[in-house]
């Protein structure tokens, strides 16, 4: 298992990708599924995703905790799960999330890293009262171990506010090949752009993970300093749900066969599809448990129970997932899935 060398990453990158942010299989007893596991990757990697996120939010935080220990198994396994159904010498990306002090991270790292990750989203809660200098020193340190993918996580869900000073010197790490921007904030998203732009770096490349505006954002083109930046592609819990289709959407719009008129609908529709999943009315609390549901019910997941037991559906989410799926079926995988789930499962 090897990691793709990062001139290789670069280009990957800058083709545009659909990474889904990959959840974590557990069964009814909370126990982890690995069989489900397997068919949640082979399901991606068939729908046609340029890569794979694992160890991220969408996998649940809590898999570092002693009382659960699932981090480096389930990276292991994802890994490997990700290798068997992957032609050897692919432009498959695989990214490991990597979180805590740095010490923790640069574990986390070297981890992700012998096991054949190409790169790191790089969460920096943990560092919450950190000053621009503490951010980047770290942010260098796990840099020097793997290539770094910037994360802008919203404050609501855990991430914190970094002004445009800290991007603009993040940028500057020169193992830095991409950002997940998902502050879900418009200005807070202009400025990580503006720093990139500003520093003259042309082989940074912008993931939205803007589920509020995802299409919106891959549609856009921003000016800076002479420079037109735009994202790229997606790196997404949304993503994780209706993958195929999100392949199909994003080459359209790469290849921009679809109206304007077309793309904005489609926004709308994404974005309405996203709320009732991610549950932003209850701030969020149900988002984790609405993507494994939608997964459940295509029989992808055993359950759509987390770790933590207070990680539940919120009051009339359930019944929010039964009005998207009904209103915009075109948006997901359904029929797809119903083909080929008996192989992933089983095979």
């Amino acid at each position: 298992m090897a990691n793709t060398d990062s001139n290789a990453l670069s280009r990957h990158l800058s083709r545009g990708l659909v990474i889904p942010a990959m959840p974590l299989a557990l069964d009814e007893n909370r126990e982890w599924n690995k069989r489900y596991q397997r068919a949640l990757a082979r399901y991606y990697v068939e729908a046609g995703a340029g890569g794979i996120a694992v160890g991220v939010h969408s996998t649940q935080f809590e898999i570092r905790e002693p009382e659960h220990a699932l981090f480096e198994p389930v990276l292991e396994f994802c890994a490997q799960s990700i290798d068997d159904c992957v032609e050897e010498n692919s432009n498959f990306v695989r990214i490991a999330g990597v979180c805590g002090t740095t010490e923790q991270a640069s574990r986390e790292a070297r981890f992700a890293s012998d096991h054949g990750y190409d790169a790191a989203l790089l969460s920096l809660t943990a560092l919450a009262d950190a000053d621009d200098v503490a951010l980047i020193q770290h942010c260098k340190t796990i840099g020097e171990i793997i290539p770094l993918i910037g994360f802008y996580l919203q404050p609501t869900i855990g991430g914190r506010t970094y002004e445009y000073s800290f991007w603009r010197r993040f940028v500057e790490i020169p193992s830095v090949v991409a950002i997940k921007v998902a502050p879900f904030d418009r200005y807070a998203t202009l400025e990580v752009i503006r720093a990139l732009a500003d520093s003259g770096r042309e082989d940074v490349y912008l993931y939205t993970g803007n589920d509020d505006n995802i299409i919106h954002d891959l549609l856009s083109t921003f000016s800076f300093a002479g420079k037109e930046l735009g994202f790229v592609g997606g790196l997404l819990g949304q993503w994780a749900i209706g993958t195929q289709k999100a392949v199909e959407l994003l080459k359209r719009i790469q290849s921009g066969e679809d109206s304007i008129a077309e793309c904005t609908k489609a926004n709308a529709e994404l974005t309405d599809l996203n709320g009732a999943i991610f549950d932003p009315t209850n701030g969020f609390s149900g988002c984790l448990s609405g993507m494994n549901e939608m997964l459940r019910r295509d029989r992808l997941l055993p359950s759509h129970l987390c770790l933590e037991e207070s990680e539940q559906l919120s009051p009339g989410q359930a019944e929010e997932l039964d009005r998207v799926t009904a209103a915009y079926p075109h948006l997901l995988d359904r029929e797809f899935i119903a083909e080929n789930l008996d192989r992933w499962l089983n095979e």
